[in-house]
């Protein structure tokens, strides 16, 4: 594994995933944008607005992804994930007890999305369309005020139910 400049990262990926804070989110797409087209773009931005960051803030497109879509244009297919994992649990080798939900206008870029979210074993959920995003940023924010009251950390989310195949959607 190696690093690169983000735009040179992102021409060489095959699918980019932006894990980028909320303040740096629009420079960082305007940035790749040239790269990334044709290609799955996975956003997992939140918009947290510190120093409130257990408190909801969603941005007037109504949630990170979308206004990401804006930047990116319709040559990309938006897919967002991994909002209510908390990073640290991804970065450890321990089993990480959450679901992922995926969102997407395309089901066949969330369908990539969820095999990737599987390959690092986790249960990938396909949530709707990307304006759906906005349920999980905001979850977030609810998650970090419940970690904190109870002294938690890392609390995901885990829906209950069959999923072991999803309905046409």
């Amino acid at each position: 594994m190696s690093g690169e400049v983000n735009r040179a990262a992102a021409r060489a990926a095959g699918i980019v995933v932006v894990t980028v804070p909320y303040a740096s989110h629009e420079a960082i797409l305007e940035d790749i944008a040239a790269a990334v087209s044709g290609k799955i773009v996975v956003d997992t931005t939140v918009p947290l607005v510190p120093p409130r960051v257990a408190r909801v803030q969603l941005p007037p497109a109504g949630c990170a992804a979308v206004a990401g879509r804006a930047i990116l244009g319709d040559a990309v297919d938006m897919v967002s994930a991994f909002h209510n994992v908390a990073a640290h649990a991804l970065a450890s080798d321990d089993t990480v007890a959450c679901d992922v939900l995926v969102f997407g206008d395309s089901r066949k870029a969330r369908a990539r999305v969820i095999e990737l979210v599987e390959a690092l074993g986790l249960r990938g959920i396909h949530g709707g369309s990307l304006a759906n995003s906005a349920a999980a940023e905001a979850l977030t924010s609810v998650l970090i005020f419940v970690n904190r009251a109870y002294g938690v950390d890392g609390a995901g989310v885990m829906l209950t139910g069959d999923f072991t195949r999803p309905a046409e959607t």
